[in-house]
């Protein structure tokens, strides 16, 4: 059901879609492809896997920061968004540069460097989906409700937040080959 749902949103979407005049959901969609595969494929599975894993950390922080629900008093609640946007990519960020140097990167970090091919690529999607999902999920209902019902469907619903959240961290859990699984621990006496 959610991929015909899926499906029939595309074709409409792309039948009724003026092209003169782009929208919010080209530049949404249009990231989402090319992120998901010329950002992906120069960084490398390992280094997605440390975005993914500071993506993670940075949504747990701004969820449960007791000062920004103090802020929106200060900021007001329709510019909050853009406060809580803004945090989430400063933590974000200075997450991913000290995980980045961190014992993290030699844990996950495999003898092939950059990981299979397909490896990167379903990191890559699951990464930039992950993205997409949490920053579209700090609008507010009335910026939601404007997106065309494909980007809504893929990015936006209950069902897509959760499946964009646990995808990463099942494939993660499925794929083995990382340095921890390929080290052979010899001790000596």
């Amino acid at each position: 059901m959610f991929f015909s749902t899926v499906v029939a949103d595309t074709g409409s979407w792309v039948a009724n879609f003026n092209w003169s005049e782009p929208t919010w959901d080209l530049f949404i969609i249009l990231f989402f492809i090319v992120a998901a595969l010329l950002y992906g494929m120069s960084l490398g599975r390992d280094r997605i896997i440390v975005i993914l894993i500071s993506i993670y950390m940075a949504m747990a922080v701004i969820n449960t920061a007791p000062f920004l629900s103090d802020t929106t008093a200060e900021i007001g609640i329709n510019q909050f968004f853009v406060f809580k946007i803004t945090a989430f990519v400063a933590v974000f960020v200075a997450l991913f540069f000290m995980l980045s140097r961190s014992a993290l990167i030699s844990t996950v970090a495999s003898s092939d460097e950059r990981g299979k091919w397909w490896q990167v690529i379903v990191f890559s999607i699951l990464h930039v989906g992950l993205l997409i999902s949490i920053t579209l999920s700090f609008l507010p209902e009335s910026a939601v409700e404007g997106l065309a019902p494909l980007t809504k469907t893929l990015f936006t619903t209950d069902v897509t937040r959760f499946i964009w959240v646990l995808a990463p961290i099942v494939l993660m859990i499925m794929i083995k080959g990382g340095a921890a699984a390929k080290k052979r621990y010899k001790y000596d006496i």
